[in-house]
């Protein structure tokens, strides 16, 4: 997935997510973000202990359109 490179390339450089794709936290759950890549594409994730050092860890909770807010 496109999205997900670009969003992966940019937490590598060390730099915030490009506009689009972008990254946010989710509202009332501070520590689950919000992915989204297309007008009815989103994911939520938590970030996870480091597997690399240096690198960010993300892990992917649920993926798919606006229905997964029901319960991030």
């Amino acid at each position: 997935m496109p999205a997900v490179t670009q969003f992966v390339a940019d937490l590598r450089a060390g730099d915030r997510p490009r506009r689009s794709p972008r990254a946010r936290k989710t509202q009332g759950h501070d520590e689950v973000w919000e992915f989204s890549w297309a007008p009815d594409g989103r994911a939520t994730f938590p970030y996870g202990d480091p597997v690399t050092d240096g690198e960010p860890h993300i892990v992917w909770r649920r993926v798919g359109t606006h229905a997964i807010f029901t319960r991030p």
